[in-house]
């Protein structure tokens, strides 16, 4: 149990509250005792040194967008508010960097930089961003969305982060910080680790100028046809901004949009190369799927959408679906929510053991993401249908180099069905990291791989 008197203790020369956690204060299903809201980096710093002393394991949380993603962690004793920490440090809009602490919301880190003509290019599902997704929060899940295939996903947009360890040691490394520690790079280290090394206070973001002319190319077909012209596009001298796939439960046809950027006639000329590819036109607004995670659009209720077949121009409110007939479920409770990673030359058989999967266990499965190989899947079903399912989908890549497919969100009963992380390559050197960083486990212990 914590003692709230010694953590307010430590933290009152640096701002910030304590309290006893009340009932929405739940990590995953567990609960914790006490929260605690620090207002700057060094309140965070004494917060987790008597933390650590009483032996609490503690586990960070800005919105709460994504905390029910990973694995529950084994204990959640304090839950530390990261949302205190809401600066933004820096904008070096002539060096296209942007420095934020972790409670910023990405929103307003879009916001703020936008008005430079700039963008952090991270897609985040648009149901995280509007739900105050923080920068914390980015970090610690590594969720990156449609644009990684040109500009890299958060791990290669991240120059550097502050961070403190759990026994309240601060150290920094990368750009922008003055301090390193052990010979690693922090920022990338910590990056989709849930909270298991450290916490982020403070990181810098590699910026990029804002394209201020866009088109899309939608079109649709069957699977193993999608999958081929996507790679075709990904392979050209066009260089998109995008290449996503859209795959809805039980169909046996994809939906694949082209995102072109850049400026002025250019940008149409290889929309119009890019349509030649797909065998489609040119529209001006996204597919109303586009950068949503699977699941996401319920709107309050399941619906088909039958829609004619072709692509013709449109607004940057929505755009023709090609022809999928697509059934969202009513909400995104009790659905499993995974990642699934693929060659790209994989993503063909990604897309096809779903459909078979489907077939074999009587599931829905939803699949979307970019055609380089990094895609969402929602799969609906009973706990012991789900796991077999996606038993079938990792079947669908021969090594973990070659593809993984990792549980993001799940039921307690789809969880005691399967390994949510799947088969994992250096694992005895992330936990020999884990020993190194925090020996006691007491940064949201069991949240991650293997347990660590």
């Amino acid at each position: 149990m914590a003692d709230l008197g010694r953590l307010a203790d430590a933290l009152r020369q640096h701002g910030g509250e304590v309290r006893q956690a009340g009932p929405d204060d739940v990590v995953d299903g567990v609960p914790a005792t006490a929260v605690a809201r620090p207002a700057s980096a060094e309140g965070v710093a004494a917060v987790l040194r008597e933390a650590t002393a009483q032996g609490l394991a503690t586990v960070a949380r800005g919105a709460g967008t994504a905390l029910d993603w990973g694995a529950p962690p084994e204990r959640a004793d304090l839950i530390l508010d990261t949302t205190g920490l809401d600066r933004l440090v820096e904008h070096g809009a002539g060096d296209l960097v942007v420095v934020a602490e972790a409670g910023v919301p990405v929103a307003t880190l879009l916001e703020a930089v936008g008005g430079a003509a700039q963008e952090l290019v991270v897609d985040l599902p648009p149901g995280r961003l509007a739900g105050g997704s923080t920068v914390g929060g980015l970090l610690s899940t590594g969720a990156s969305g449609p644009r990684r295939l040109q500009r890299g996903g958060v791990r290669d947009l991240v120059l550097g982060a502050t961070v403190v360890l759990a026994d309240g040691t601060r150290a920094s490394s990368g750009g922008k910080v003055v301090k390193n520690v052990a010979g690693y790079d922090l920022a990338k280290l910590l990056t989709g680790a849930y909270g298991t090394l450290g916490i982020v206070v403070r990181a810098a973001f590699r910026l990029h100028p804002a394209r201020p002319d866009r088109a899309f190319v939608v079109g649709s077909g069957p699977l193993a046809d999608v999958a081929a012209r996507a790679r075709d596009v990904v392979a050209s001298q066009l260089a998109p901004a995008a290449v996503e796939i859209d795959r809805p439960a039980g169909s046996d046809v994809a939906e694949v949009a082209v995102l072109l950027e850049g400026t002025g006639d250019g940008v149409g000329q290889r929309a119009g190369a890019a349509a030649g590819l797909l065998g489609r036109r040119v529209q001006d607004g996204p597919p109303v799927w586009w950068a949503a995670l699977p699941g996401d659009l319920a709107g309050g209720s399941s619906r088909v959408e039958p829609v004619e077949t072709g692509v013709s121009t449109g607004s940057t409110s929505g755009g023709s679906t090609g022809g999928v007939p697509r059934v969202e479920p009513v909400e995104t409770r009790g659905v499993t929510l995974a990642k699934a990673t693929a060659t790209l030359t994989g993503v063909a058989g990604l897309l096809t053991a779903a459909r078979d999967a489907e077939q074999r266990y009587d599931v829905g499965i939803a699949l979307r993401g970019t055609a380089a190989g990094v895609l969402h899947a929602a799969v609906t079903g009973t706990p012991e249908a789900t796991a077999f399912a996606v038993g079938h989908l990792r079947a669908a890549a021969p090594s973990p180099r070659e593809g993984t497919v990792t549980v993001l969100r799940a039921s307690r009963e789809v969880r005691a069905a399967l390994d949510v992380w799947g088969p994992v390559g250096g694992l005895d050197l992330m936990r020999a990291i884990k020993r190194q960083l925090d020996p006691g486990r007491n940064l949201a212990p069991g949240r991650f791989v293997g347990g660590i």
